[in-house]
């Protein structure tokens, strides 16, 4: 089910939204995506609403809807993260933090003309957004995100022996 999980989140949920995509989750977000237009948009792209905004209770039957709990964007995470079952690596860094396009690979030719020459000099493997055109590459951002989803109790799955 993880693959087909497809989200829009209300304008309180930015943080939520970003670390979504960041774990590979289809995740709308928006300023224009609050209360009416944010369930219009879920009814029709067949999507779970996320909200804080408990005004929204009356539009459950229209659109699946997981009230969020907390403040906090890491409790915030782990409740979406738990009720879903989704595992945050299986997909990790492939969607666009910024836009929510799933990434493409880019070769590394393509590549030096978009990032800095260091970034180029020490950096073999890109991908690249095709809606926002955003250049990514496994650095330390990949290393923070990956670091802060363990300190927030996930866990790599291991490989078989």
């Amino acid at each position: 089910m993880e693959g087909s999980l497809k989200f829009a989140a209300d304008r309180m949920l930015g943080r939520l939204a970003k670390w979504l995509r960041l774990v590979g989750v289809d995740t709308l977000y928006g300023s224009q995506w609050s209360g009416p237009a944010l369930v219009r948009v879920a009814r029709t792209e067949r999507r779970i609403v996320l909200t804080r905004d408990h005004r929204l209770r009356r539009v459950a039957e229209s659109a699946p809807v997981l009230f969020i709990d907390s403040d906090h964007f890491r409790e915030q995470l782990q409740q979406v993260l738990a009720a879903y079952a989704i595992d945050p690596f299986a997909q990790l860094l492939t969607r666009c933090a910024r836009c929510n396009a799933p990434l493409q690979p880019l070769a590394r030719t393509a590549a030096a003309s978009r990032v800095p020459e260091y970034v180029f000099a020490t950096q073999r493997d890109f991908v690249a957004c095709p809606r926002c055109h955003r250049t990514y590459w496994p650095a330390t951002h990949a290393e923070r995100v990956r670091a802060e989803l363990l300190r927030i109790g996930y866990a790599p799955a291991r490989a078989p022996s």
